[in-house]
């Protein structure tokens, strides 16, 4: 395009809608194929990591054992309390499952974050969504659950007329939205600026000479984001499943 005169078409929306890979199967996309890999690259490691356990581990061994402690102590058990364990498969599988999705994205060959979809972040939140929830009707039942959503403890009642309807928009549609919306965004951002950067590089090499002495420069500063981006890979995982803690956490309490 350089050499023919035609000016950079940047990365658009349009790049993150991936054609099906077996005929017209919608089901058959590259980030429907990535999601299914997760599950098996996760599945592999952790088995093979646990299978031979030893009581001074392995470098394999002490890696899924390091992943699973982070999530059931700093995440589980400070956030949650001594109920936290019965949370852990969960918030364990939820951590794992986004990082390894949202790592893709800067794997050669692979290189696409499945989290940049949104209706991956979207079905996670629905998951996390459907458990708090059952966790604080569980634990103090339906009308009792509702009704501290509703009314908070401690307000003056003129106050409900403004707070209860936000209130109950919080709990119902903000937080699982802002919850998938939050990996979602960020996963898209980083994705589209990594492309703007190396196909900007591309374009730039197959310029004319002062455009092909600038490129080294685009590809230096998309080597630099990819390190940024895997940064940002691991804090939203991080972040998504913290949140669901918390989440989870404040309906297990008596006034949340």
């Amino acid at each position: 395009m350089a050499g023919s005169g035609a000016g950079f078409v940047p990365p658009s929306t349009a790049d993150f809608n991936l054609p099906p890979i077996i005929g017209n199967n919608a089901y058959s996309t590259k980030p429907v194929f990535l999601v299914l890999l997760s599950v098996l690259v996760i599945s592999a490691f952790f088995i093979a990591a646990s299978r031979k356990a030893l009581v001074v581990p392995s470098k394999l061994q002490f890696a899924g054992e390091s992943i699973y402690a982070f999530v059931r102590n700093d995440i589980g058990e400070e956030i949650i309390g001594h109920e936290f364990m019965r949370f852990v498969p969960f918030l364990f599988t939820l951590f794992t499952f986004i990082l390894t999705n949202n790592v893709f994205g800067i794997v050669p060959f692979l290189q696409f974050p499945s989290m940049s979809h949104v209706s991956f972040p979207y079905v996670l939140a629905v998951f996390s969504f459907v458990i708090f929830h059952a966790v604080g009707v569980k634990k103090q039942g339906l009308g009792k659950y509702l009704k501290g959503i509703a009314f908070m403890p401690g307000v003056p009642k003129a106050v409900y007329i403004l707070l209860t309807p936000i209130e109950i928009a919080t709990f119902f549609l903000v937080r699982p939205l802002t919850l998938s919306l939050r990996l979602f965004a960020n996963m898209f951002a980083g994705h589209l600026l990594l492309l703007v950067f190396i196909m900007g590089g591309d374009h730039l090499i197959r310029g004319v000479i002062g455009l092909k002495l600038i490129a080294p420069f685009a590809f230096a500063f998309g080597i630099g984001m990819t390190f940024f981006e895997f940064m940002v890979q691991c804090l939203q995982a991080y972040i998504f499943t913290l949140l669901t803690a918390l989440f989870i956490a404040g309906a297990l309490s008596d006034e949340h």
